[in-house]
C-alpha cells in the first residue's frame, strides 16, 4: 500500500521550454583550472553546450561572474559572443549568486519559473545556488556535465546534496531533449541534429552514418537483419 500511494504523489517534473530560463554561473578561465572530475577538452565542450542549449531553444539567460578581474577571470568569449544582449552580472564580493541583488532582479525578471544551470565549482557555485532557487520557489533543473568540481567524491556529495533538496540532476541531452519533447516540433531535428553534431559527438556521427548510408549505402552480405 505504501508502494502505491508513494507512486501517485510522484510528479514527473518536465523542462517547459516557455517557461525556462538559463543560467550560467562562474564558468570562468580561471576557475575553469580547479576542474578534476572532467578532462579539459570535454569540459570546455560541455559548458559551451551548456550556453547554446538557450540559444537553440530561445531561452531568456542570465550570466554571472564572481571576482572577474583577479585570478578567477571572465566568462570564455564564446559564451560572451553568444548572448551579447543578456545581463552579465559580475559579482565583485558575493559568493552565492543569489545573495547579489542585481543577479535577483535579473532572474525574476524573466519571469520564468523553471531554471536551467550550472557553474564551477559543482559544490559552492552550483549548490549554493541551487538550494537558494529552491528555498525561492523555483524548479531547478542542474546540468551536471557543466558542473565541475576538484574530484569526483567532492561532485558526487554535492549532486546529493542538491537532489535531497529536490534539484534535479541531469544532463545536457536529458534537458536538450526534454525541451524538445518531439523530434517533429520547432525546435526539432532540424535544430537539434546540427546542436549534438556540434556538442555530442557520438550522436552526431549516428546521424552522419544513416544519412550517409541512405544517401550512397548499400546492404553488404550478411549484414540485413
Amino acid at each position: 500500500m505504501s508502494s502505491t500511494t508513494s507512486a501517485r504523489k510522484f510528479k514527473f517534473e518536465r523542462i517547459d521550454k516557455n517557461d525556462a530560463m538559463l543560467l550560467v554561473v562562474d564558468h570562468q578561465v580561471g576557475l575553469f583550472q580547479i576542474v578534476r572530475d572532467y578532462e579539459p577538452d570535454q569540459f570546455k565542450n560541455n559548458i559551451l553546450a551548456h550556453a547554446a542549449i538557450g540559444k537553440v531553444f530561445s531561452l531568456p539567460a542570465v550570466l554571472t561572474t564572481s571576482a572577474e578581474t583577479g585570478p578567477n577571470g571572465p566568462l570564455p568569449k564564446e559564451i560572451i559572443d553568444m548572448y551579447p544582449d543578456s545581463p552579465l552580472i559580475q559579482r565583485h564580493g558575493e559568493v552565492n549568486a543569489w545573495d547579489n541583488q542585481e543577479f535577483r532582479d535579473a532572474v525574476i525578471a524573466t519571469g520564468k519559473k523553471q531554471v536551467i544551470m550550472a557553474g564551477i565549482t559543482t559544490d559552492v557555485c552550483t549548490t549554493f545556488l541551487a538550494l537558494s532557487l529552491i528555498e525561492a520557489g523555483y524548479i531547478v533543473f542542474a546540468n551536471a556535465e557543466a558542473s565541475g568540481a576538484a574530484s569526483q567524491r567532492i561532485a558526487d556529495d554535492a549532486n546529493n546534496r542538491m537532489r535531497a533538496a529536490g534539484v534535479n540532476i541531469v544532463s545536457m541531452f536529458s534537458i536538450a531533449c526534454d525541451l524538445m519533447r518531439d523530434w517533429r516540433n520547432t525546435p526539432g531535428s532540424k535544430e537539434l541534429m546540427p546542436f549534438f553534431d556540434q556538442y555530442f559527438a557520438g550522436y552526431g556521427f549516428l546521424a552522419r552514418g544513416h544519412a550517409a548510408a541512405v544517401d550512397r549505402g548499400e546492404i553488404q552480405p550478411g549484414e540485413s537483419e
